[in-house]
């Protein structure tokens, strides 16, 4: 394959002798220290550790100084094409080693760049994956980051490729067509464990089966895949009961993508992975039942892909509450006791706190300013309070939406909550956070019939759209009490998650804003409007002995919510540096 490359082989030698910068294989020893000392200054994986609580315990910048803070790099990146595109939603979380900085485009394609001199965010190479540029994914076009593996960097494609590029010249070392069915790709960065590489099929509401499938680190090689829908006869395969609709392969379209990073606990080698909806994610009528094992934290042996447990958050859900989002792992005291937990935010617009040993239901809380679609959960079960088990057709508190022509209103928006964006934990306070939608959206049933369904177009069974102009939010919760401890209300939606430091929260907004926010009240302490919206994650991390924050930007998103402001942004893809006087 061809390859761009600005600076490798023997410049890139001379750089590391230099002691400018210097490239580091990432071990797997590197990856399960990377909350240490050692690692401060570096963000190896996309939610920064294995537990994704995206906590930088740098504290160079803090809150008596921040309002110092200035860009002091900025680099373009591509991923517009072909010519005037620009309406794919860049959603990438840089990674960060050794004076190094590695972010994609909405294509997947990998970007280097030297940064350790702080003046310049200088490109080393561009990667070359082949992928072919359709517009056809449209506006939900995304890539949300890449992965860093021994001597590669690894990336995941929306056409089902895992492609391997080696980390000192960009040449890509090996790829593999790991998804193979219609429809199918990636969008979600992956997370490498020991010798693997853990990846999740994005593409359920294209009439596909998620899954979830480990490969071998060196080669792509898939080792084992965890189908996230059942097959007739598998535990869960009976939540699918397809011959009530007159479909009964209604579950091979059935939806449960995983397209957002898992997370890892090693010290019982589980992986913790988050479920999308069912398929067709408006029309219950079309895959009658619970639907397992969509919206749901799945617990997987991390050897073998075997299942352990699972909670569902929204049986047989027909308001599009995926639950894809970040699972965070965390020890904390509840009442009195010492638990493993697993805290998830909603997009249904609850805060939940699970026994990560178990997938038993501790508490949960609502976090948004509205909600409408239950009553409230039950406090045994964890289950919304309308849930019946003996129904195969579910009503929540909104009431039904069904093909003889029901509609509803449901809060909140349907895209959350919060949706896939990254969330964090403060473990000095004990604090949660997540950005996100405040906001109702009017849903409808429109009927396919199975004949056309095609694998690999689409299946929606209705509609929903935002029900009014939407804003947003950032929220904090004590997990050990299950309180909403803050709440700061932002005029537009938060699209692109948060990142937590010692004293501060930080946050892009859709319409270019970037702000810090005091960690424990949430008020604003800085910000800076740079001009592209902001869809990313932010990091930390220290080049030459000084700290940086950075956030990429760009695309017009998925929607402007109301706001035609927002429509204008500029559809330019920019990597953002900011930095002290």
């Amino acid at each position: 394959m061809g390859m761009t490359r600005f600076l490798a082989g023997s410049c890139a030698t001379a750089l590391a002798l230099s002691g400018v910068a210097a490239w580091a294989e990432v071990t797997p020893d590197r990856l399960l220290n990377a909350g240490t000392e050692a690692e401060a200054g570096n963000w190896l994986m996309v939610h920064k550790t294995y537990d994704s609580n995206r906590f930088s315990s740098l504290s160079e910048i803090n809150a008596s100084n921040v309002a110092g803070l200035r860009v002091v790099m900025a680099a373009p990146i591509g991923g517009t094409e072909p010519a005037g595109f620009g309406v794919g939603a860049v959603e990438t979380t840089p990674l960060a080693d050794n004076g190094f900085l590695y972010v994609s485009d909405p294509w997947g394609t990998p970007y280097k760049f030297d940064v350790s001199d702080g003046k310049a965010a200088k490109p080393v190479w561009i990667c070359d994956t082949g992928i072919d540029k359709d517009p056809s994914r449209g506006i939900l076009l995304a890539n949300r980051g890449l992965a860093l593996s021994g001597n590669n960097v690894i990336t995941v494609l929306n056409d089902g490729r895992v492609v391997a590029c080696d980390n000192e010249t960009g040449d890509v070392a090996w790829e593999q067509q790991v998804a193979k069915d219609p429809g199918e790709g990636f969008t979600n960065a992956p997370l490498v464990i020991g010798d693997k590489i853990i990846v999740g099929q994005s593409y359920g509401d294209w009439a596909t089966r998620g899954w979830i499938a480990a490969l071998n680190a060196e080669t792509g090689e898939e080792l084992w895949r965890f189908y996230t829908v059942p097959e007739p006869g598998q535990p869960g395969s009976e939540t699918w009961k397809c011959d009530e609709s007159g479909n009964p392969d209604c579950w091979k379209t059935g939806g449960g993508a995983t397209w957002v990073t898992g997370s890892y606990d090693p010290s019982s080698n589980t992986i913790y992975w988050g479920t999308g909806n069912p398929v067709p994610m408006y029309d219950p009528e079309y895959r009658p039942g619970d639907n397992l094992y969509t919206d749901s934290t799945l617990a997987l042996d991390a050897d073998t892909g075997a299942l352990k447990w699972y909670f569902q958050y929204t049986p047989g859900d027909y308001m599009d509450y995926d639950e894809v989002g970040p699972q965070l792992l965390m020890d904390v005291k509840v009442n009195g006791e010492d638990r493993k937990v697993l805290s998830h935010f909603g997009r249904n617009g609850i805060f939940y706190a699970l026994d990560r040993t178990n997938g038993s239901y501790i508490h949960s809380v609502q976090y948004v300013s509205k909600l409408t679609w239950t009553k409230g959960i039950d406090p045994k079960t964890g289950k919304p309070l309308e849930y019946d088990p003996t129904k195969s057709l579910q009503t929540y508190a909104i009431g039904k939406i069904d093909r003889a022509g029901a509609t509803a209103t449901t809060c909140p928006n349907i895209q959350g909550g919060t949706n896939f964006f990254p969330t964090a934990y403060n473990p000095t306070l004990g604090i949660a956070y997540a950005a996100g939608i405040e906001g109702c959206s009017d849903l409808s049933v429109k009927p396919v019939a199975p004949a056309d369904v095609v694998p690999g177009q689409i299946f929606i069974g209705g509609a929903g759209v935002n029900s009014g102009v939407q804003t947003g939010s950032i929220n904090a919760v004590d997990v050990a009490s299950g309180k909403v401890v803050a709440q700061h209300p932002t005029p537009f939606p938060m699209y692109g998650g948060v990142m937590a430091s010692a004293d501060l929260l930080w946050a892009g907004s859709t319409d270019g804003t970037f702000a810090a926010y005091d960690a424990k009240t949430l008020e604003e302490k800085w910000s800076i409007n740079v001009g592209t919206s902001l869809q990313g994650a932010p990091i930390a991390f220290t080049a030459g002995g000084k700290e940086y924050i950075a956030i990429v930007g760009g695309g017009i998103g998925l929607a402007a919510f109301g706001h035609p402001e927002l429509q204008n942004k500029a559809a330019a893809n920019m990597l953002w540096i900011f930095g002290l006087n």
